[in-house]
């Protein structure tokens, strides 16, 4: 295992990406970072700049202008950069699969490596999904 990976195992770095959510996943992000649920006792910290992140949290339906936007974030991001896509707008467009502004899910655009599914997610899905992947890096 590199010494990268090992690294993500105890303390993963979060950058946030919202593609045009509604804000309901939103919320339950932030709740999910309340001392009710806690979730940075598994090393994550939310940061302000994808160049310092680890992990892209990739929320709402990507649309034409997201789309690149999107692609340029992965890009920027030191490698290996994990990503999570949360919510079914994110994992697979939802009731948005077939309008005319969103051409592709995030899996379409850039590597996904867990799907949290959700309308909203709750809190104790997204600590499962974060466990799931930290978990599966912790295998490589």
């Amino acid at each position: 295992m590199s010494l990268k990976l090992k690294v993500l195992t105890k303390s993963l770095w979060v950058y946030h990406a919202g593609c045009s959510a509604c804000n309901n996943c939103d919320i339950e992000i932030l709740d999910a970072l309340t001392p009710r649920y806690d979730v940075e006792r598994f090393g994550i910290v939310v940061v302000g700049s994808i160049r310092h992140a680890d992990v892209l949290l990739v929320t709402g339906v990507p649309n034409y202008k997201t789309k690149e936007e999107l692609k340029g974030l992965y890009s920027q991001a030191p490698q290996p950069c994990l990503v999570i896509a949360i919510g079914n707008c994110a994992c697979g467009r939802a009731m948005f699969k077939d309008s005319y502004n969103s051409p592709c899910a995030v899996d379409e655009i850039i590597p996904v490596d867990c799907y949290i599914l959700g309308c909203p997610p709750k809190p104790e899905a997204i600590i499962a999904g974060v466990v799931k992947l930290i978990q599966k890096v912790g295998k490589k």
